[in-house]
């Protein structure tokens, strides 16, 4: 079945009327509305439109909490600790980028830990808004136990996003990735479309590891990324964010039904403070142009810098519509009517 294309106005309006009705100001739904929509124009409908009706779902439960405004609870120079009030992942993840980059700008780099948020959708949304604002961010995230430690068969580890950032005026770097193979809205996604992981992605209830989504989503048990690597990773970036916060680790969270409570890091870096933009721009450049210069695998792919192909997605979104899932946006305006 065709997926509807639906233009970047009409999701921003729909969204918006959905969020109004759910306990949120118009400041605070416009917000919403647009950071969803930019995460599916950009081509990741798994963090943005497909998360609507769980996110609605978390604010009737009373997990998500409109009202809420993160606050700063100590602060020592160009660090500071901040505690969302399990307010939307997404408005807390903007403020404390924000903020963050106001540091860096003050004092060449700036690092806000934040802790009682919850999930921030697609991580890279950050990313992209530090990279825009000129600066460096390293930016990351713990989530429920939702992976097995490698040796291991129970979930021990989350996914644990990943971002990492880099401004450029020919387009900037963004790497958005998590600890697993597969985030778990990814793998939604190639369920919602009826098709099989390229890749193993995760195991199945006899601990074997599977290509079908559906066998993934019911065991609740991704694969990590490089193995043991990737493993030991998640686990440090865990550590970092509950030290660096003073907040709850992957253990704590594991513990609720339903996950809230997050840890977070932002790093923002002011390369400007170095007064050498020539060579910062001419060395990224360089580093691109020799990964570009290299001649096609035998599948017929090219490399491509992280980031590199979201620009293009988002101009042809912008142009053509945006493909959703049918039932992913009748369930929304469902949920409107109702």
């Amino acid at each position: 079945m065709a997926q509807p294309l639906i233009s970047e106005k009409e999701m921003i309006h729909q969204l918006t009327l959905l969020f109004l009705q759910n306990g949120f100001n118009e400041n605070k739904a416009q917000t919403l509305a647009q950071i969803f929509t930019s995460s599916t124009l950009d081509g990741i409908q798994s963090h943005g439109i497909n998360r609507v009706p769980l996110f609605i779902e978390y604010v009737k439960k009373g997990i998500v909490k409109p009202n809420a405004e993160p606050s700063c609870v100590s602060a020592m120079g160009g660090i500071e600790r901040w505690d969302g009030h399990q307010g939307p992942g997404i408005l807390n993840a903007l403020k404390c980028s924000d903020r963050a980059i106001h540091l860096a700008r003050e004092s060449g780099m700036g690092l806000v830990a934040l802790r009682n948020t919850n999930h921030w959708l697609r991580g890279g949304s950050y990313g992209w808004k530090i990279a825009e604002a000129g600066c460096i961010g390293i930016l990351f995230t713990n989530t429920t136990p939702n992976m097995p430690a490698w040796g291991g068969q129970q979930n021990r580890l989350g996914n644990n996003p990943l971002v990492i950032s880099i401004p450029r005026p020919e387009g900037h770097v963004v790497l958005d990735m998590a600890m697993s193979q597969y985030s778990f809205g990814k793998i939604h996604q190639y369920q919602l479309n009826g098709e099989s992981l390229p890749f193993a992605g995760g195991y199945d209830h006899n601990g074997q590891l599977t290509h079908d989504p559906q066998k993934i989503m019911s065991s609740g048990k991704s694969l990590p990324i490089g193995y043991w690597k990737g493993s030991a990773l998640s686990m440090v970036l865990d550590m970092l964010a509950t030290l660096l916060s003073a907040g709850q680790s992957t253990y704590e969270i594991g513990k609720r039904e339903l996950e809230t409570n997050l840890s977070q890091i932002y790093l923002v870096i002011n390369p400007h403070t170095f007064h050498d933009e020539d060579i910062t721009s001419k060395l990224i450049n360089e580093i691109i142009t020799y990964s570009h210069d290299v001649v096609p695998n035998n599948a017929g792919r090219r490399t491509y810098y992280p980031g590199e192909r979201t620009l293009a997605t988002r101009m042809h979104n912008k142009i053509h519509g945006i493909p959703v899932n049918a039932d992913i946006w009748n369930s929304i305006l469902n949920l409107i009517d109702g």
